[in-house]
Parts: C-alpha cells; structure tokens; sequence
C-alpha cells in the first residue's frame, strides 16, 4: 500500500515540473536568446602574443648585447704582473694570438700607444708603405700610415686604395668578437714626425722624407713606394695610424698562395671562378684535406666577406704544421665599400659547403644588430676613435644574414651532407 502512495506522488510530482516548464518555455527561450546576444556584442579580448614575443625578443637582444659589450671592453689599466710584450708574447700559441679571456689585452694596446719609439724603419717586405717601430722594451711594431678620411668610399674593385689603418684596427676588434683569435693586436695612434720618427730614423728611411707645403712627408720602400708622389703626408708634423704588434719569433711565420687568390687582371678569371666544383680539386691536396686548414680558410673567408676584404691572395701560418692557425693578417684593405657585398669572398664556403659548427652559431648569436652594436662600443675606446663611418654598421649586420643564408642554402642543397663540422673534424 506504501509503495503505492509513494509512485503516485513522484508521478504527481513529475508532472506538475511538467506543466510549470510549459508554462514557462516561452519566457526561458527569450532570456537565453537575448543573453546569447549580448554575448555576440562583446568585443572579444586576446592577449597580443605576437607583440609580447616582440618586445621580449628586442629585451633578449638588448641583453646579450649588454654581455657582450661588457666581455670585449678594454680595460687599459689593466695591472700586469710582467712587461707587456712578455705577456703578449706568452698568450700566443700554434692555434690563436691571444687567448678568450685576456683582460691583459688592455694594457697592452696602451704600450703599444704610448711607449717610446727608440728607432724607425722601412716596413718589411709587401706592396704597402708602413714602418717598422721597435717600442721601449724592445718590442717591434709596424705602423700603418693614414692615407684616407673616414667616410672615403672605394667603387671602382674590392681591393682598390691603400691599406685603410682603420680597418686594421676594426679587423682586430672583429676577431676578437668572432672568437677567431687569429688577428695580432691593433691599436690607433698619433706619432710626431719631427721628434719621434726623423731622429730615431734609420738613413733609409730619412732619405725618403720630404716637405708638402706645411706638413711632413715621407714615401718609405715597398712595391708602390715610388717617390714623392706616392708619398703619405702628416697634418704639419702628425701624422694619425695604426700599431700592429710583431708576432713572436718562436712562431715564424710561413707563407701560402691562397687557393681562392684573384688574378687582378681585368677581363681574365681565376679557376675557382669558372668552376663550381673547384673545391673539389682544392680537397685532392693533403693541406686541405686533413687537418684544421680548410675550416681555418673558410672562417677566413667569412671574417673578410663582412669586413669587405677580397685581397686575400696570400696568407701566413704560425709555423709549417698542418695544424698550424691560418692567420688573418694584413685587414687594410678592409672597410672600403659599405654600400657593395662582395659575395666571391665567400666562395670558398658556398663551394665547399662546409663550416665549423662553432663559426655558425656565433653568427646566430650576432645576427639582429647585435654586431654591429657591439663593435660600435668596443670601437669607441681607441684612441683614435671613431674608427668607422656609421654606415658602415648596418653593413656589417646585413653581411650576417647573408653568409647565414649561404650556409642554409647549403644544408638544403645537399641532404644527408655533413656542412656544420663540429670539433672532432676541425
């Protein structure tokens, strides 16, 4: 009987739910459609990731070029514990001039910027006017002479003009940032003709000094060195350049033809220059075939492409052995045209599709103006500061991306084909 009563009252109960929500139906649909409405009208908020991503990536460049900066400035009162051509001389070995981290590097430069001059020279060997200067301490120098204003721009070849002093002292700083190391210390200075140079000079260099209206002159002996007319002129007496240190004698320096050298004849072509596989008969010889050799070459022909260098047409190693450091010496002719890129200075990477893996990340990590930005503070502290016209800044930032972009062209050129070599193949 219990059981009974209890289902008529949930029927009674279910069906009076019943009646109640027909009753209703009509006024529940009109509030869920009218609610639905104001859903439709509220401006949807999203958070705008692709500028958040923006303002972080500039923040982390921002910050890696605060780190950067900090790593390669030049501390010149650096204290040394020794003469600062024995601490120079100690930093080398077979595989780079000087070591990552050598805050000594400060103090040095400023010897080779400040120290008596005892005597002077005519440079040694090449096609290019400099001195040789031996500094108080006995240490040798050479001297580069200021031939060219700042903003001076070369068009007619990539090696045309004299050495740009300048550019010797940019091309040291570069390295140094490239983690290359192979560059010998650069520094600018100013030197008095009359009291530092004419009574320390030796009689061959005296004989070639002369008077242009108020200022000081002189031609020297090389290649070029001609006479009067193809001497360098001081500003009265001073005369503005750049000081490269002398690289020890425990390292004698051996001389290669480069494999990738130009003819410099207008109208006739160098082999690697009608032959894209060229590389290949580069690779027959042992130099290039074992060792650290071609990988050196190639990281050389990255540092000259962004300091617009396509005189490379010799080079020197710290010895004769195969795993002797490919030096990148003589950067004068670097800096001349920062509105052309010289792509055959790259020739040996996109021919030989190989790079050290190492080399490829470090232009990732300059890529963005982080170069550029770099260089410019380090630059700031020589003493003939500034060192380059500003557009030569973005050039070098634009120079990143387009030696990332041959190395990328390369790694989809040839599928399976080992191009980053990291360091077991280097």
């Amino acid at each position: 009987m219990r059981r009974k009563w209890r289902v008529v009252v949930c029927l009674t109960v279910i069906f009076i739910l019943y009646v109640s929500y027909k009753i209703l139906e009509p006024d529940i649909k009109r509030e869920i459609i009218q609610a639905d409405s104001i859903i439709k009208e509220v401006p949807v908020v999203m958070e705008d990731n692709s500028r958040l991503s923006e303002e972080e990536a500039d923040t982390d460049v921002e910050k890696l070029v605060k780190e950067l900066q900090k790593k390669y400035w030049i501390n010149f009162h650096y204290p040394l514990k020794d003469s600062p051509w024995r601490v120079a001389e100690k930093m080398v070995t077979e595989r780079e001039v000087h070591p990552e981290y050598a805050p000594e590097i400060g103090s040095i430069l400023k010897a080779m910027a400040t120290r008596k001059i005892l005597s002077a020279d005519t440079g040694y060997k090449g096609t290019q006017l400099k001195l040789t200067l031996i500094l108080e301490g006995g240490q040798i120098v050479a001297f580069k002479p200021r031939w060219y204003g700042r903003e001076e721009i070369f068009t007619e070849t990539p090696y045309s003009g004299a050495d740009r002093h300048n550019g010797e002292i940019a091309a040291f700083h570069l390295n140094r940032i490239m983690e290359f190391r192979r560059t010998p210390l650069a520094v600018g200075r100013k030197i008095n003709l009359n009291t530092e140079i004419i009574p320390n000079g030796s009689e061959q260099l005296l004989k070639t000094f002369f008077v242009n209206g108020s200022n000081t002159c002189f031609y020297g002996k090389c290649y070029y060195c001609k006479g009067e007319e193809t001497g360098v002129c001081g500003e009265e007496d001073i005369l503005e350049g750049a000081v490269i240190l002398w690289l020890p004698r425990a390292y004698p320096l051996k001389t290669h033809r480069h494999p990738w050298a130009r003819t410099y004849v207008t109208g006739k072509l160098a082999q690697w220059e009608k032959d894209p596989n060229y590389c290949t008969a580069v690779q027959a010889s042992h130099i290039y075939s074992q060792g650290p050799r071609l990988l050196d070459l190639i990281d050389t022909a990255i540092f000259d492409f962004l300091i617009g260098n396509a005189d490379r047409h010799r080079y020197e190693t710290l010895g004769n052995q195969m795993e002797s450091v490919f030096l990148m010496l003589d950067n004068g002719k670097s800096f001349g045209n920062p509105f052309h890129d010289e792509i055959s200075i790259l020739a040996p990477l996109y021919q030989c599709c190989i790079v050290r893996d190492e080399t490829y990340k470090r232009l990732l990590t300059l890529k963005n103006g982080v170069l550029s930005k770099v260089l410019r503070q380090v630059l700031k502290q020589d003493p003939i500061s500034p060192i380059l016209a500003e557009q030569h800044y973005p050039a070098l930032d634009r120079r990143v991306t387009i030696v990332l972009e041959k190395i990328q062209t390369c790694i989809d050129k040839v599928p399976g084909k080992t191009v980053l070599v990291g360091k077991k193949g280097s």
